[in-house]
């Protein structure tokens, strides 16, 4: 699926609903995956301070990921990995924490000759995350509370996918998952046992932002 770089004014964009929506983005082969996660980070980068989470199964996938969007300008990065000191683990969550509050307060926002969004030192906020280091809140860790969940690698079980939105997720937020080829058909396993309506994304991602 190709993805419309071209962002619209945001005040185009529709107010949010009360409860989570669930999208997809279908690629043809694996090795185009990467290239369309970029591309779709490319537009959703230029809202400031926007709160997204991207899930992975494996840390070589986190890693990938990692690699893949340290280079692009609108993204402020970090991630949760085993061997992350606790007291990293906790900056990672104040960080996001704060931006969360700015996205919340929807601060003005002002667009440059371009087109693109200006809006010094409020870079959108990204943490990637593999399962075994989400928050746990049983532990007393709370919610992240993204406004955009990227399942970057499509969890087989519902459990799993049901688990990273409680742990990651905004009540109103948007989950956005990548499925290559056949996980079509595991995707629409899960939309059915967990009672979900996962629809296509649209190619102008500004319209569910």
């Amino acid at each position: 699926m190709a993805i419309d770089t071209n962002e619209a004014p945001p005040s185009q964009f529709p107010s949010n609903s009360s409860q989570p929506c669930h999208f997809y983005i279908a690629v043809d082969r694996q090795k185009f995956k990467m290239e369309t996660f970029v591309d779709l980070l490319g537009v959703a980068g230029k809202r400031p301070s926007l709160p997204m989470v991207v899930c992975c199964s494996s840390r070589d996938e986190l890693d990938s990921v990692c690699s893949a969007v340290s280079n692009l300008p609108n993204i402020s990065l970090a991630s949760l990995y085993s061997d992350l000191a606790d007291a990293e683990r906790s900056l990672v969550f104040d960080n996001f924490r704060q931006a969360t509050m700015r996205w919340n307060q929807k601060a003005p926002v002002h667009l440059g000759e371009d087109g693109e969004v200006v809006q010094e030192g409020q870079k959108a906020q990204m943490i990637v995350v593999t399962d075994t280091c989400l928050p746990v809140l049983s532990c007393g860790e709370p919610s992240i509370s993204a406004r955009i969940l990227i399942n970057y690698e499509l969890p087989l079980k519902k459990e799993t996918y049901m688990r990273r939105m409680a742990t990651c997720l905004a009540p109103d937020g948007i989950v956005i998952n990548m499925v290559v080829g056949g996980e079509v058909v595991t995707l629409k396993t899960v939309e059915e046992s967990s009672g979900l309506v996962i629809t296509e994304m649209p190619i102008n991602i500004s319209e569910i932002l």
